[in-house]
């Protein structure tokens, strides 16, 4: 049996392979973006207010801050109890050309001693959990050397 690929989160990414990308929002008025994906209202306080629209962010970014976690998170988060905890390296993503910070996972194999600040990463396909009927996918951050992709990483 086929596991069905459902996105974690329903619109904050599309794509796949190397045309995988986040997708946020940008104002119209001001020219903020934001991600998570806003379709309300222009968060930026100082903005009169402006018409938002979908727009894909760059794909690569340097990273700001990194982290691993070592412990089952709380609730919200939804995990089956019976399962070992795997920890995961979380990267705080800096993306210049948008003016903000995306955190997410690294790729499987790509510890904290694989970082560095200032690294360059860039977004890719990932898989978060699976279950016996579907792939939770994600995005992970996966560093960018000699100006190829590195390491490891979940299959597209």
């Amino acid at each position: 049996m086929s596991r069905i690929r459902t996105p974690v989160v329903t619109g904050w990414f599309t794509g796949r392979g190397g045309g995988f990308r986040l997708l946020g929002t940008r104002c119209s008025a001001c020219a903020s973006v934001f991600f998570p994906r806003e379709d309300a209202f222009c968060r930026n306080p100082g903005c009169p207010g402006g018409e938002l629209e979908e727009v894909p962010l760059s794909k690569r970014g340097r990273v700001w801050s990194y982290t691993d976690s070592r412990y089952r998170p709380p609730p919200p988060y939804v995990s089956d109890p019976e399962l070992v905890w795997r920890p995961c390296v979380l990267a705080a993503v800096e993306l210049p050309a948008e003016r903000l910070v995306v955190l997410g996972q690294t790729v499987p194999g790509v510890g904290v001693a694989d970082l560095a600040v200032g690294m360059e990463v860039e977004a890719v396909p990932g898989v978060l959990n699976e279950d016996a009927r579907t792939t939770w996918t994600t995005w992970h951050w996966r560093p960018v050397r000699d100006g190829t992709a590195a390491g490891t990483g979940a299959a597209p």
